[in-house]
């Protein structure tokens, strides 16, 4: 309950800078910066290097990558169907198809779970969410852009956004042991990205916002934390049933409000930040109402 009383706090400390006036108007964009480049990239680097690459671990990562992929095709149509901008489009595949499988998903896994599900919640996010945002994700946030990129400028900008960087380097540093000081350090960069980042969309958030962007919002809630997550769980129970913790919690983690880092690559693109903040702002209070449930439904199927 720390964990979330952190968030809260910090998400209501960059309103309360913003309505204040102490904070620059270029604030959340300097934080941003910070994240992307430095927290997540350290966050990757210290939990990455040492996720067992099991058959099982890669199959529960896969959950997430599949949301991304219902995400895209359903905005992509719908979208169209209701007119939605370009921008908008691309705000909504990126802060509705990945979940915030970290910050709020490991101390939900915990309040719910116990700590025991804490490692397989890791396991999502690194090789799941945060992997897809920093390559699908990078590659939909320009195609969305309005910059209309050529596929070389796409690819550039995947090869060389820093979580992936981050987790090439993960990897081939499988082998070696961080020394304690680079562990260190690393875990003090890491736990910057959870204040950082609440406190920008914080500072981002305006309600004013709301007019305008009502229906975007419903649709991109809707899909996040209802239909998204039942579509997942009506997959995966046909086809391997949901009968144990592994699988509950797996199911679990895609019923999370809309990540953090998506919302920041999508205002950073310039997809509708207005949109994207709403998507977090009001997406993540929601979800402790929501993810509750589906815990509750997950436990009686």
């Amino acid at each position: 309950m720390t964990n979330l009383a952190l968030l809260v706090f910090c998400f209501a400390a960059g309103i309360a800078l913003r309505a204040s006036g102490r904070a620059p108007p270029n604030a959340p964009a300097a934080l941003n910066a910070f994240v992307i480049h430095i927290s997540l990239p350290a966050l990757i680097l210290l939990h990455l290097h040492a996720v067992p690459l099991r058959p099982a671990v890669i199959g529960a990562a896969m959950v997430a990558w599949a949301l991304f992929g219902l995400s895209a095709g359903f905005f992509f149509v719908v979208g169209r169907w209701t007119r939605l901008s370009p921008q908008s489009i691309g705000a909504l595949t990126l802060t509705g198809g990945l979940a915030n499988t970290s910050f709020i998903g490991v101390p939900m896994i915990e309040a719910f779970y116990g700590t025991g599900g804490v490692a397989l919640g890791l396991v999502i996010d690194q090789l799941g969410s945060y992997l897809a945002l920093a390559t699908l994700g990078i590659g939909v946030a320009a195609l969305y852009s309005g910059d209309r990129p050529s596929a070389r400028a796409v690819l550039r900008r995947i090869v060389t956004f820093p979580p992936l960087i981050a987790v090439a380097l993960a990897l081939l540093l499988r082998p070696l042991d961080y020394p304690a000081p680079v562990t260190g350090l690393l875990t003090r960069l890491g736990d910057t990205l959870a204040p950082l980042a609440l406190a920008s969309v914080g500072m981002q958030l305006r309600l004013g916002d709301l007019h305008g962007q009502r229906l975007a919002l419903a649709l991109g809630l809707g899909f996040k934390l209802l239909l998204a997550p039942a579509l997942i769980v009506l997959a995966f129970a046909l086809a391997f049933g949901v009968g144990d913790q592994h699988a509950r919690i797996i199911l679990f983690e895609a019923a999370m409000a809309p990540m953090i880092g998506a919302a920041i690559v999508a205002s950073e693109h310039r997809l509708n930040p207005q949109l994207t903040s709403l998507m977090v702002g009001v997406g993540i209070p929601l979800s402790f109402v929501t993810v509750p449930g589906w815990f509750y439904l997950l436990e009686r199927i």
